[in-house]
């Protein structure tokens, strides 16, 4: 792809990647930044989403995009923090699941010999090639692109590519599971059990109870809120433990208090912790 020529344009479930890439690059200029995305503003943009856009007039839409923002740039630091904690322990396979505009392989440090797949339908896989190739983005691992729908039999296709189940891998599912059905979580979970290794971790993103009650009924047709249809399970260490993973669990409330990023208003009856989670194969 030469430089300034136009890429397919997102669409159905995998546009909200160019929507999140929208917030990474919003929180990137920011001056006390969580993280630091510089591939973010270019896939916004070709996915034509300007850095910024005037607010809802909506109030109910414009909490919504607050907390989606919000939850978007906690999660993100979470989960780049789970990355170095597994990278420390010795982990050298990493796998992102629905990888979407996800950057962390050229945006992150990696130790030497470290091998990253990402996960995805082809199409995110072709636009995101496109913008990686147009910004001469150079990956700071080994990164190796795997399409696959994670409904279908995406293991076959990601040892294809090279994975190794005899080796501990982490795995990542960011901003994922709540676009996918209960059954289909429940099959994902037991696909990513079959080809883990002792001493494997994960990291995962849930809805909060209510958040599909909340904010999706009311959301916009198209939009990433009218396609939520799963949130965590009452109790996500026990649901955890039932497909052998040691859990804890967080609240975004507070993940980002910890960060530096406290919410304002008071916490909710019904909010329980699992928003995110970290575990580690038993």
């Amino acid at each position: 792809m030469t430089h300034g020529q136009e890429v397919a344009q997102p669409s159905g479930v995998w546009a909200t990647a160019v929507g999140v890439a929208r917030v990474r690059a919003l929180e990137t200029e920011r001056e006390n930044a969580l993280f630091r995305d510089p591939l973010a503003r270019a896939f916004a943009i070709a996915g034509r989403l300007r850095s910024s856009s005037p607010p809802p007039e909506d109030e109910a839409e414009r909490r919504r995009r607050l907390a989606v923002t919000f939850s978007i740039v906690v999660r993100t630091k979470f989960l780049d923090e789970l990355l170095q904690q597994a990278s420390a322990s010795g982990i050298r396979q990493v796998v992102l699941l629905g990888a979407g505009m996800d950057s962390r392989a050229f945006r992150m440090d990696w130790p030497e010999g470290t091998r990253l797949f990402e996960v995805d339908t082809a199409a995110p896989l072709d636009f995101k090639a496109a913008v990686l190739s147009t910004e001469r983005a150079v990956a700071r691992c080994e990164r190796i692109a795997v399409a696959a729908d994670l409904r279908a039999d995406w293991p076959s296709a990601l040892v294809a590519a090279g994975h190794d189940p005899a080796a501990p891998t982490v795995w990542i599912a960011e901003g994922l599971l709540i676009y996918l059905s209960d059954d289909d979580v429940e099959l994902l979970l037991d696909r990513i059990g079959a080809q883990s290794a002792a001493g494997s971790r994960m990291g995962l993103t849930l809805g909060s109870r209510g958040v599909i009650e909340r904010f999706g009924a009311e959301a916009e047709p198209g939009s990433a809120a009218s396609m939520w249809v799963s949130e965590m399970p009452d109790d996500p260490v026990a649901w955890l433990a039932g497909h052998g993973w040691k859990a804890t669990c967080h609240t975004l409330r507070e993940r980002g208090a910890a960060y530096g990023r406290p919410i304002g208003t008071p916490p909710r009856r019904e909010e329980r912790p699992g928003g995110l989670i970290s575990a580690i194969l038993r």
